[in-house]
């Protein structure tokens, strides 16, 4: 028998017609692997949680946290941060206090939380004050006051008993 030439028309489009449901599956495969796609962004969305709570926290008590760590680092003392932004007659609605036991562990503990200030939050103090004498160093970062004490210094003052009625947030070092 001899093949006309619609037949062989005919053959040619029985054969795109079986190729053609090969291209169907290898869609749906593509499918699935769309699918799987968003569970990958999720991941990385959880991932990055801990980043967005971090830009979602004010930028006060952050840059009062930071001042903490920096303290913490050169074993400061009996560290408390004080929230003052519910008192009115307070300067600044954080103050971050600490102490040590001599002038030489009060300078490097007010340098570690410049420092610790500026290598995460890229911010110098506007003014710093005592490090003439070393009993008592203030570093004023405008929302955030710092305070590093001498123990005799610190209990002669008495700042916590001043600002009383300030809210304690709870700090514990890394």
């Amino acid at each position: 028998m001899a093949i006309t030439p619609a037949k062989k028309i005919a053959k040619k489009t029985a054969a795109k017609k079986v190729a053609a449901p090969k291209k169907t599956a290898a869609k749906k495969v593509s499918a699935v692997k769309k699918e799987a796609a968003p569970k990958k962004l999720a991941v990385k969305k959880a991932s990055s949680k801990k980043a967005a709570e971090l830009q979602i926290m004010e930028p006060g008590l952050l840059l009062a946290l930071t001042v903490a760590q920096g303290m913490y680092e050169k074993k400061a003392e009996n560290i408390r941060i004080l929230d003052m932004r519910k008192i009115q007659s307070a300067s600044s609605d954080y103050f971050v206090i600490s102490s040590a036991d001599n002038d030489k562990k009060v300078e490097a503990i007010a340098k570690s939380a410049e420092e610790e200030v500026k290598k995460r939050l890229h911010e110098n103090p506007l003014h710093r004050e005592g490090f003439e004498n070393l009993e008592w160093v203030l570093l004023d970062f405008f929302n955030v006051v710092a305070h590093v004490f001498q123990d005799e210094k610190r209990d002669f003052y008495g700042i916590e008993q001043l600002w009383g009625d300030a809210e304690e947030i709870v700090f514990k070092g890394k």
